[in-house]
């Protein structure tokens, strides 16, 4: 059953405070519908200037929905947040893996708390959001009268397009959300905005660290690092040289760091990058050159997979080899990878089981830095199939000794000199 029905007249839109839910605004306007806004409060803090961010983008959104005469709301999900988002995070570092928060706040709260606040407190037809994708059902849900199922769409700015962090929304959530810029461009977006006499929105820098951290950019403002540390106790470990077996310095903890990273070590003018980190041991293995085949593989395993509109039909079809010829990515802002995707295999004493709950993808051209607990977002042209979480990379060129890789190494590095000093 689809929420509000299928006409819809009222809309309700999470507002930020940016440029792409205040055009998202004037759109819905524009449209005819009759809409009201809401600022989500998803963190309760103050950054090292005295501010709370959060304090000054809700002034800025209430500034937009007064200026287009839309009913503003506030709503705190603080505790939703770190309860479903925040603390599975921590405990994900702790393990070693490297969680995506973004992909789990949008599934675990904007789509989940804000869509039922949105529903069941104010009362809607339809929930939007600024985000850059597109609903199979169109601008203004006017295809969701259908008894077919919704499909999430790449947004026609592919460069800004943010599929990738709404890959785990649930298929109810789509059926009812409203992508108003998603066929525009950001500059187009940019222009409406200066054009309706928001030129300081229009102009504003936009937020792209994570929502808790934000970027350290000013003198005395911390990073990651710092933040996390405030969390998770740091645990001293030894770093090792993949080539050589030598330590050659000490981590803080294997939750600062993750895979295909540079790190702080740095030997004879040449920098290591992270290509392995073992929480149990807590070893962080490091390698002399950022394109070491240590960091590629040409397969990997994930957990179970959400499929926003239903599980491919080639992955339990025969004709197809059940298996899935299709696109993907781990990082937003990468381009996507071609692979074939199939259902890993289990066994139970004689017998062995397709396994729906993992996936085996691979690729004809290695990837490099495939990292436990990041998603791996997969498409099929321009729809968003949905996603999976990845459990570990396959055998890396180096363990496979491909073209006798690790000897050639191993003497390269030989010929380094390590300075007793070196550390992180």
């Amino acid at each position: 059953m689809i929420r509000g029905g299928s006409a819809v007249k009222r809309v309700v839109l999470g507002m930020s405070g940016g440029v792409d839910s205040t055009v998202s605004a004037l759109l819905l306007k524009r449209r005819g519908f009759e809409v009201e806004g809401v600022f989500m409060r998803n963190w309760d803090g103050i950054d090292e200037t005295g501010v709370c961010t959060a304090d000054k983008d809700c002034e800025e959104a209430e500034g937009v929905a007064s200026k287009l005469g839309i009913k503003f709301h506030v709503v705190n999900f603080v505790k939703e947040y770190w309860n479903e988002v925040f603390t599975d995070l921590i405990e994900d570092y702790t393990a070693g893996l490297t969680p995506n928060p973004d992909i789990l706040c949008n599934s675990r709260v904007k789509f989940t708390h804000f869509h039922d606040y949105a529903f069941n407190k104010i009362g809607c037809d339809a929930v939007a959001t600024g985000h850059y994708a597109r609903n199979s059902f169109g601008e203004n849900l006017e295809g969701r009268d259908t008894n077919d199922a919704a499909y999430l769409l790449q947004a026609v700015d592919r460069t800004k397009d943010q599929s990738f962090f709404l890959s785990q929304i649930s298929q109810e959530a789509l059926q009812s959300s409203m992508f108003p810029v998603g066929e525009l461009t950001k500059k187009v977006v940019k222009e409406i905005a200066r054009q309706a006499g928001f030129h300081e929105i229009a102009d504003k820098k936009e937020s792209m660290g994570i929502c808790f951290v934000g970027k350290k950019k000013a003198a005395g403002r911390r990073g990651f690092q710092e933040f996390i540390s405030e969390y998770i106790e740091d645990k001293p470990g030894d770093i090792v040289d993949i080539d050589t077996g030598d330590v050659v310095g000490e981590h803080n903890g294997v939750h600062h760091w993750t895979i295909g990273q540079r790190s702080k070590i740095s030997i004879n003018g040449l920098p290591y990058f992270v290509v392995n980190k073992d929480a149990k041991s807590n070893i962080i293995q490091v390698a002399s050159d950022q394109y070491h085949p240590s960091l590629y593989s040409d397969c990997f395993f994930t957990l179970s997979p959400h499929w926003i509109s239903g599980a491919p039909e080639q992955l339990s079809s025969m004709s197809s080899d059940k298996t899935l010829k299709c696109s993907f990515r781990c990082i937003n802002t990468f381009p996507l990878t071609n692979c074939h995707m199939s259902y890993n295999m289990s066994s139970t004493g004689n017998w062995e089981f397709m396994d729906r709950d993992r996936l085996i993808v691979s690729v004809a051209e290695p990837v490099r830095a495939i990292t436990p607990g990041q998603f791996a977002v997969f498409y099929k042209g321009d729809v968003c199939l949905g996603s999976a979480r990845i459990e570990r990379p396959g055998p890396s060129l180096y363990t496979m000794n491909v073209g006798n890789c690790r000897q050639k190494y191993r003497d390269k590095a030989a010929k380094l000199q390590k300075p007793k000093d070196a550390h992180s």
